[in-house]
């Protein structure tokens, strides 16, 4: 009890000289994230060296790792994936060009909880298109546990949320064709929407709903994120920094709910599963 209120008293100090920064007219920051998911690399009865598991991990990398940036202010924010130069022999091959075709759906997030908008600028083989949408939020529950974050007190909430999907599980090494055709359709799965648990650690002492992606809703800003086998943790903050930037609402591109994108997405991704395996059966499965 005594060592909550020494953290309550710590906290309500920091807010003071927190707040005054806050309600600078002019207010903004950026927050820098590491994103990291797990890859399950259990292929049933499929027979796969330990050699071969670590090239599918290593060309899966690319993918699996990831920076963002998120700039936000009093009401708004952008995230943005962080530019970076693909490692030779990483996202080559049938199962890299699926691969890619998935991460199309990261392009930037724009959050404004004044508005209750969410907008995400997307391209899908060579065409954009604008997710528009009203922000969901989660049922956050505070559960009253803290950590330190750097130098921040985060303090933990728990939430239930439909699992992020690509809308399709592409097997390692996409489709190899041969004769085995029911083997060649098992090749990209549809996935059964499940319900997973949210933790997320946010801070006081950066009073915005702010977060990663499309997290917000919190009295803070979100320093930490685990949804299933992904993770997300902030490494850097910049508060009315000069490498501050203005955040401009997205405009380019197709304006689509998210339910229809998910929906031209898994079309898509249907005609390059059939075209791959019109190509393998044709040429034996040829990179």
């Amino acid at each position: 009890m005594k060592t909550n209120i020494i953290t309550l008293l710590v906290v309500a100090a920091t807010l003071t000289f927190t707040s005054t920064s806050i309600a600078q007219k002019d207010f903004q920051g950026k927050a820098y994230y590491q994103s990291k998911t797990t890859m399950d690399m259990n292929f049933g009865d499929r027979q796969i060296s330990e050699e071969r598991k670590k090239e599918i991990a290593d060309r899966m990398k690319s993918f699996l790792e990831k920076t963002y940036t998120l700039a936000f202010n009093k009401s708004e924010s952008m995230y943005k994936e962080d530019e970076k130069l693909e490692t030779p022999g990483q996202g080559g091959g049938r199962g890299g060009r699926f691969a890619a075709m998935m991460g199309a759906a990261n392009g930037s997030q724009y959050k404004n909880i004044k508005d209750s908008l969410f907008l995400q600028e997307n391209e899908l083989l060579g065409k954009n298109f604008l997710v528009n949408d009203n922000l969901k939020a989660l049922d956050w529950k505070m559960s009253g546990e803290t950590k330190q974050i750097g130098q921040y007190t985060a303090f933990k909430a728990t939430a239930m949320k439909e699992a992020s999907t690509a809308g399709f599980s592409p097997r390692p090494g996409g489709p190899r064709g041969g004769n085995n055709d029911q083997a060649s359709k098992d090749d990209v799965k549809p996935e059964e929407p499940k319900m997973v648990e949210v933790t997320a650690w946010y801070t006081m002492q950066i009073p915005v709903n702010q977060g990663p992606g499309k997290f917000w809703g919190l009295p803070g800003l979100i320093l930490e994120v685990h949804e299933g086998n992904t993770s997300i943790l902030c490494t850097k903050i910049e508060i009315n920094s000069d490498n501050s930037e203005t955040i401009k609402r997205p405009s380019k591109g197709k304006k689509v709910t998210q339910e229809e994108y998910n929906k031209i997405t898994k079309e898509k991704m249907e005609e390059m599963s059939e075209r791959f395996q019109g190509r393998g059966n044709r040429g034996g499965g040829r990179n």
